[in-house]
């Protein structure tokens, strides 16, 4: 790795002690390898964020690893390389255009970071038995709404389950996540349930990122909002949904959603600093 290569650890939505999801950002990631970029996501084993200079238009690009592979578009990377860069003096003003592999994705910097997605697809899924199978429980502990893939960027499986207990009490067959997440061609299984009106508790087992389960992930909340509107549960408008993730891992965090007009949504939460590494100062 080039050795002026600055990098910041960042805690990404944290809702309590030990929460949030860990990001290790790049903010000068230009010139880096494709394998130096990898490298940064094993070292750190979490989705790692690359800020580098943007095409015209843009104010600046970003490119997201995990230890496994490249991803098109990672939602707490991007709120968590926005923080950094703000923190750094590196953006001014309260707006900026984001190029990632995804397409153009919007910030908005006021008391805190919130980013835009598209609008949401969602459909239902027909090989419900093998995925309740892999996750170790039957139809019985399902809500009364499908089982569906939704996506903004990335599909997710959405499995709604009757109670908060399921959902914690859930002990996957880790090994044949993958297999399952490609016979219904989606990136994760995401079972969630519904806490109280607006709140929703959720969990994530990704099919193929070098871990087994994360603590939080934009993207899979997003796409969470949109088979929620779907089912009746939620409304568009200004009012939050809260996401709460990571819970059952000792690690609380939690994605705030706002459905809004333009038929997409934003995504955002809080920032907490750990680290700083390389040759600018550390983030404090």
């Amino acid at each position: 790795m080039h050795p002026m290569t600055d990098i910041h650890l960042v805690h990404v939505f944290p809702a309590g002690p030990g929460g949030g999801n860990p990001a290790p950002i790049v903010v000068d990631a230009d010139g880096m390898s494709d394998a130096e970029m990898q490298a940064v996501a094993g070292k750190y084993g979490h989705e790692s964020g690359f800020v580098l200079a943007g095409p015209p238009g843009f104010d600046l690009a970003l490119r997201f690893w995990v230890p496994e592979h490249e991803m098109s578009m990672c939602g707490h990377a991007t709120v968590g390389a926005v923080w950094v860069l703000r923190r750094l003096g590196r953006v001014t003003g309260d707006q900026l255009r984001i190029s990632t592999a995804s397409g153009e994705v919007r910030a908005r910097l006021r008391d805190g970071i919130e980013i835009s997605q598209p609008v949401g697809t969602v459909e239902p899924v027909s090989e419900v038995e093998a995925v309740l199978d892999v996750l170790g429980i039957t139809a019985a502990d399902l809500a009364p709404y499908p089982v569906q893939n939704a996506s903004t960027a990335r599909v997710k499986t959405l499995v709604p389950l009757a109670s908060t207990d399921i959902l914690d009490g859930l002990q996957p067959d880790f090994s044949r996540v993958k297999e399952v997440c490609d016979l219904v061609g989606s990136t994760g299984l995401y079972p969630y349930a519904m806490r109280d009106r607006q709140v929703f508790e959720a969990r994530q087992f990704p099919r193929s990122s070098g871990y087994p389960e994360d603590a939080a992930t934009g993207i899979a909340a997003a796409a969470l909002a949109f088979g929620l509107l779907e089912n009746g549960l939620v409304e568009r408008g200004d009012r939050p949904i809260r996401v709460r993730q990571g819970r059952a891992m000792g690690r609380p965090s939690e994605i705030t959603l706002r459905l809004d007009g333009s038929r997409g949504l934003w995504l955002g939460g809080h920032v907490q600093v750990e680290s700083a590494a390389g040759s600018a100062p550390p983030v404090r």
